[in-house]
């Protein structure tokens, strides 16, 4: 299912006032749960044999059951690396390659920290600033959430 289709959709469950819409195309199944705000807000769920991906609209406010997970604080302090999108947290471009940062590593602006899988595609999420690697916040293979901590770097 594209994302226009997903827009669209949630857009007429906000616009309705219903509180749930489910529709099932193929594989893919999508549910959406209106939050009951007049802005535009829901939820997406794929759920496919394979691993499970959420895709989270944005909201006026964060929700309050996703603020423990985003709020955690980390053991050390410096620059936060966040994920910008939601997929599978991946440190090398394959299972034989080495991992593109270690903890203790010095990375520049632009340089490639990891991979997220996102809808069958692979992003390299690059470094924003440059600094050494404190602390690395996934495990490899795990599914992150939109604005989630990755990494820590000093």
């Amino acid at each position: 299912m594209d994302l226009r289709k997903l827009k669209t959709l949630i857009d007429l469950v906000s616009e309705s006032g219903i509180s749930e819409l489910e529709v099932n195309e193929g594989e893919d199944r999508v549910r959406i749960v209106n939050a009951g705000s007049p802005t535009p807000a829901g939820q997406v769920v794929y759920a496919n044999p394979a691993p499970v991906q959420a895709i989270q609209a944005v909201p006026a406010a964060p929700a309050p059951s996703a603020a423990p997970a985003t709020e955690a604080p980390a053991a050390e302090t410096g620059f936060i690396a966040r994920s910008p999108m939601v997929g599978t947290f991946y440190r090398a471009p394959n299972p034989e390659s080495p991992n593109f940062v270690n903890v203790g590593d010095t990375v520049k602006v632009g340089q490639t920290l990891c991979i997220i899988e996102a809808m069958k595609l692979l992003n390299e999420i690059e470094s924003e600033q440059a600094g050494v690697i404190k602390e690395i916040l996934c495990e490899n293979g795990q599914g992150v959430e939109f604005d989630q901590p990755l990494f820590v770097i000093a």
